[in-house]
């Protein structure tokens, strides 16, 4: 698979686990932390659309041979150093990696208040990486 082809494997990804989270927008916060199953389910899909828009950041990193980054989070601070990304927007994503780490491995002392938040407010933040990715490698073609 050429690098071009994991970076739209990516974004499809991506895409995939937005449309998921989008099932859990109709729940208030208490009737989600209050039932396991869901609360597991939302949980699990806002981890996996991090990680797949921290995948699409290095895929993107490698198909334009920046340097190499030594986080996740320094994966956001590569593309704006290399003005591939909005300060602005790359702030956000590196809170995003963040949050990541923090539900991979802080998973019993998270907060849902900011866990909810995150699938409620911060999902918009993936969704213009996606279209910045899209514009400046060129990939109209992938679906929107």
């Amino acid at each position: 698979m050429s690098n071009i082809q994991v970076v739209e494997a990516k974004i499809s990804s991506i895409r995939k686990y937005l449309k998921l989270l989008e099932r859990y927008r109709k729940y208030k916060q208490k009737e989600i932390e209050d039932n396991p199953d869901l609360k597991g389910a939302f949980e699990r899909y806002l981890y996996l659309a991090a990680q797949a828009t921290i995948d699409l950041a290095e895929a993107v990193i490698a198909f334009k041979d920046f340097r190499r980054p030594t986080t996740y989070g320094d994966a956001f601070y590569v593309l704006d150093e290399q003005e591939f990304l909005p300060k602005e927007l790359s702030d956000k994503l590196i809170n995003m990696a963040k949050f990541r780490n923090i539900i991979a491995h802080d998973y019993e002392d998270v907060d849902f208040g900011i866990v909810y938040d995150a699938g409620k407010n911060r999902l918009v933040d993936i969704e213009k990486f996606i279209g910045v990715v899209r514009e400046k490698l060129n990939l109209a073609h992938v679906l929107e």
